[in-house]
């Protein structure tokens, strides 16, 4: 190394201390926000349109229940191949492809309203196993995003944004899919969902880059968030410099999920994850149908009063990130318990949507569920403490494990829910059911995982062995 070298070496050190870091990462945090809110919206397309559905088609509850858990049966099952995918070509790309397919299939369900019921109903249950296809890598993508562009400090919140999404996307969108379905027919919802879906591939095209990458980075900010943890060169393209990708980690994908699922905080981590989904799945799936079969609301109030608990529920989720990252930031806590103290006080909180079978009032049932989902959205810390723990050996392998096993509770929970409607002849039963999962949540967090900390894996010595066999 000369002279010239270490003088550039040593001003370039200089210069990034002294200039105050660029904040490229928040944009990212907005784009994922609205990419998750869109992914949230067109999952819950057929909770505003369903008592439509239900009505033309004369379909049961418990018909519309498979309806509803259809999306997740191939979304559970998608989830491994599409973390494969990420891991091979990286998040950009295949965030992409996997939102355009699905506005395409969504759109395409608009279509459907002219058919004979029989047709319709087995059309509409094949495009939503589809769509759960589509969708599985979007969540694995957003972690894998955070814990490459966001230090430890900052991954509460960001990861509390996008999950606060789902409520966003019912305060945006349920009014106005409920507009939609009341002044031009319930097909009208998917043709304008899919449309915008489309739309918003061109823009993620645009603004999303690697951090290395990114055209409003300096080296300030990257320095910063290395420092703090991220791993900037997960999502480097193959072969560039730094780009993990370029080294093929070892070991083989049997051997990785065996020490994933073998280890107590991952287990208590995954079971967690599948109590709080099942309280998601309610609020995307039976809780209009709620309003309006329980509570006697029409399709249109419905829209407008389901977005008061969504109003609820985001600054639930975004209080709870900010209060993780404030507590373990500013006043020095663990990141066990700046993770655990949000996430159980909002299941405790959650437990109080039971109280709704004691009142008959509108304006009450509608406060103790906007309790409810303040509580879930500020105990939704299950994607920040995955960005803490997620194996750098398995990003794509890791997330996509929990968020399938956490989307398990896509299949059972309309399911339940809907036979326990047509059991009793009332939602009673299923609010007990959904609010039995948050304390199950608690359970996971308090007596099973334990300490928080990232998940270091063990290389398969049989796989090495063979590769550097094959390569002598």
């Amino acid at each position: 190394m000369n002279e010239k070298t270490i003088d550039a070496g040593y001003v370039a050190r200089s210069m990034s201390a002294t200039i105050a870091p660029t904040r490229a990462r928040y944009g990212i945090m907005v784009m994922l926000f609205f990419m998750t809110a869109m992914n949230y919206a067109d999952r819950a397309t057929l909770s505003i349109t369903g008592s439509a559905i239900k009505a033309q088609f004369g379909v049961s509850s418990v018909t519309l229940g498979y309806m509803f858990s259809a999306f997740a049966w191939t979304y559970v099952l998608a989830q491994l191949p599409g973390g494969s995918l990420l891991d091979r070509f990286g998040s950009k790309r295949t965030y992409a492809v996997s939102i355009f397919l699905w506005s395409c299939l969504t759109f395409t369900m608009g279509t459907l309203a002219g058919l004979p019921a029989a047709l319709a109903i087995a059309s509409m249950f094949g495009l939503r196993v589809l769509i759960g296809i589509a969708e599985a890598p979007v969540f694995p993508a957003n972690s894998r995003i955070v814990a490459t562009w966001f230090p430890a400090s900052e991954r509460g919140f960001t990861a509390a944004a996008f999950t606060s999404s789902a409520y966003f996307a019912t305060v945006a969108f349920a009014p106005l899919m409920g507009w939609i379905t009341h002044s031009y027919g319930w097909q009208y919802v998917y043709f304008v969902m899919g449309l915008l879906g489309v739309t918003l591939v061109a823009i993620w095209m645009r603004v999303m880059f690697p951090p290395r990458q990114h055209p409003r980075i300096n080296e300030a900010e990257l320095a910063y968030i290395r420092d703090g943890g991220a791993l900037i060169d997960l999502d480097e393209p193959r072969g560039t410099a730094g780009s993990s990708a370029s080294v093929k980690p070892r070991g083989d994908t049997r051997s990785k999920l065996k020490q994933i699922l073998s280890n107590r905080m991952m287990l208590g981590i995954l079971i967690g994850q599948y109590c709080v989904t099942t309280l998601t799945y309610f609020f995307l799936t039976w809780f209009p149908i709620y309003l309006v079969q329980e509570r006697h609301m029409s399709i249109l109030k419905t829209g407008l009063v389901a977005s008061i608990p969504a109003i609820a529920g985001f600054c639930g989720g975004m209080l709870g990130g900010y209060v993780s990252d404030r507590l373990l930031k500013k006043y020095g806590m663990s990141l066990t318990a700046a993770r655990k103290i949000p996430l159980v006080s909002g299941m405790v909180l959650s437990m109080t949507m039971v109280l709704c079978n004691y009142v008959g009032s509108e304006v009450a049932v509608v406060a103790l569920m906007a309790l409810a989902f303040f509580g879930k959205g500020f105990g939704a810390l299950g994607w920040a403490v995955m960005a803490d723990v997620i194996p750098k050996q398995a990003t794509g392998l890791c997330g996509s494990l929990f968020n399938g096993i956490g989307n398990v509770a896509g299949i059972v929970t309309p399911i339940a829910i809907g036979y326990l409607i047509q059991g009793t002849g009332s939602f009673a039963a299923a609010l007990v059911y959904v609010a039995a999962h948050a304390f199950g949540a608690i359970f996971c967090y308090l007596v099973v995982v334990g300490p928080i900390r990232r998940l270091e894996l063990r290389e398969d010595t049989h796989s090495n062995a063979s590769t550097e066999g094959a390569s002598k």
